[in-house]
């Protein structure tokens, strides 16, 4: 029974510290809860309506990765809700449902402007579903938060070098074990992309650093 209340205690105060990792941008409109699903994915984010978004976290899991490694991961969520690229509802497939039996429906009755507007309904939850499921776009995104994670780690006080590896190294656990070779994957990606960013970023500081020593002044005296 103590075993369990010092559990649920540590559990409670890494969701409060979590918490203080959102930016003061977010804090009023993302929450941050331990996930009730079975099989669950460590870490996600979903709307919940048109102003609240809930990240969900499974603890069990969460407790295998360093306290950096987890940051990073966290912020990797956080990025997505600021690039507005998290799951939504799923309303595309109802709506092309609703559009393709208005087409049909106008067809039979011959109502041109209805006709018009079912088959528009059509497209543009067409082409939300085609985006959904473009695996290119996914990896996209998910490489494009990984950076904004990397810059958010920076504006809570991490060197450079450090968000990298932290960040490196969580998706390096990650590969090991997904069971899934779709994830795999999508993390072997997502590490070489940060590989090849830390790469930049290394080349880009010895540059300015070059630089800098080049543009100091000879503080040689005259003999």
């Amino acid at each position: 029974m103590v075993y369990g209340t010092s559990s649920a205690r540590a559990e409670m105060s890494e969701l409060r510290r979590l918490r203080t990792l959102l930016p003061p941008e977010l804090q009023s409109w993302v929450t941050v809860e331990a996930t009730t699903a079975t099989n669950s994915s460590l870490i996600t984010c979903e709307e919940l309506g048109q102003d609240e978004v809930e990240i969900q976290i499974d603890l069990l899991k969460w407790e295998q990765f360093a306290k950096d490694q987890r940051n990073l991961l966290f912020w990797h969520q956080v990025a997505r809700i600021q690039n507005d690229t998290i799951p939504r509802d799923g309303w595309e497939m109802a709506a092309l449902a609703i559009g393709l039996g208005g087409a049909v429906g106008e067809l039979w009755v011959q109502d041109g402007l209805l006709l018009m507007l079912a088959l528009a309904l059509c497209g543009v939850s067409g082409w939300r579903l085609y985006q959904r499921n473009n695996s290119q776009k996914s990896v996209d995104d998910l490489t494009a938060a990984d950076q904004k994670a990397i810059a958010l780690a920076t504006r809570f006080g991490y060197t450079l070098p450090n968000a990298y590896k932290s960040l490196g190294s969580a998706l390096k656990i990650l590969i090991d074990q997904s069971p899934s070779r779709r994830n795999r994957k999508r993390y072997e990606t997502r590490l070489q992309s940060l590989k090849d960013s830390a790469a930049e970023a290394k080349a880009r500081s010895q540059s300015m650093r070059a630089e800098q020593r080049n543009r100091m002044p000879d503080m040689n005296y005259p003999s």
